[in-house]
């Protein structure tokens, strides 16, 4: 347990259904995400929060996209695993719970397949889904310095349920264990979700989202004019109120440049403040991809867009 860092809301999350004032939670410095599938089609009610996880992706179909709601701050223990009397900590040991909203059963996929029910099976995800939970991930490894790791083995359900593929941590391998895994790995609990997620392609996306250099045209069309490189992004922690550093300076500059300036009285400052924030969020409204993160705080996202 320990004090709180980071931001502790998921940007553009509901707070809809929101549990953490009737149920607490214990403070602590996250540095696990474990995955779940909630094993139906829409967001479940949790026991009135009794079971919920910190936050749940509910898939847009039609949009083609994941909307998120959180439950429980960031950072504060949500209540999705089970937790054994006199065994080792698992909600509460620095864990950040996400359910996904669909299932990783291939039975429940081809019953609800045929029942022509529409649903994401996360083994077999689209990968617009998967790249919604990989923004998450990206967004955790910056704000939060989630490990961008995991367990080698995802096997599928229901081989994944109880230990059956052999998956699941010892106490101590749990204990000293950081980066993202499944409920699957957890010890102390049977089930075996997410079941055989395509995790490799969900890290290299999630790092693909904080390579700010990728941009780069391949090196087989060399006729192409190269375009310039993005300036790598260097963190959150150095755009605080009153914080004074190049990347401020850097920032303030390109927003002039790129004609976000206006609420520079003289010229951009080297201390970051209100002027650069309501600059920052001038220039997320005018992109589509950054509207619903207007918080006028520069992202991964936000910085290559602006600097691109």
């Amino acid at each position: 347990m320990s004090t709180k860092t980071g931001p502790q809301r998921y940007p553009g999350a509901s707070r809809a259904n929101w549990y953490q004032d009737d149920f607490g939670g214990d403070a602590m410095e996250v540095n696990v995400v474990v995955l779940h599938t909630t094993e139906g089609r829409s967001l479940p009610g949790y026991g009135g929060g009794g079971s919920a996880p910190n936050l749940t992706a509910v898939p847009d179909l039609s949009a083609k996209k994941l909307r998120w709601y959180q439950h429980f701050d960031i950072e504060s223990s949500s209540r999705a695993l089970q937790n054994l009397r006199g065994g080792v900590e698992t909600n509460t040991l620095n864990v950040c719970q996400v359910e996904l909203v669909g299932t990783c059963d291939p039975k429940t996929h081809k019953k609800w397949q045929d029942a022509g029910q529409s649903h994401i099976y996360w083994p077999d995800a689209p990968d617009w889904a998967l790249l919604g939970v990989a923004r998450f991930l990206a967004w955790m490894h910056e704000e939060h310095g989630l490990p961008l790791t995991g367990p080698k083995a995802w096997p599928a359900y229901p081989t994944s349920y109880k230990n059956g593929g052999g998956q699941r941590m010892s106490g101590a391998k749990w204990s000293g264990f950081k980066g993202v895994c499944g409920h699957m790995h957890v010890p102390e609990n049977d089930h075996g979700d997410p079941g055989a997620i395509d995790f490799a392609r969900l890290l290299k996306h999630a790092k693909a989202d904080l390579d700010l250099d990728d941009d780069n045209p391949s090196q087989t069309e060399p006729s192409k004019p190269s375009k310039p490189k993005v300036p790598t992004y260097p963190g959150r922690k150095y755009f605080r109120e009153g914080a004074s550093n190049k990347y401020v300076l850097q920032l303030g500059k390109q927003l002039v440049k790129r004609g976000f300036g206006d609420h520079y009285r003289v010229g951009p400052s080297q201390a970051w403040g209100e002027a650069d924030r309501l600059n920052v969020r001038d220039f997320q409204k005018s992109r589509k991809e950054l509207r619903g993160d207007a918080d006028g705080y520069p992202g991964p996202l936000t910085w290559r867009l602006l600097f691109a």
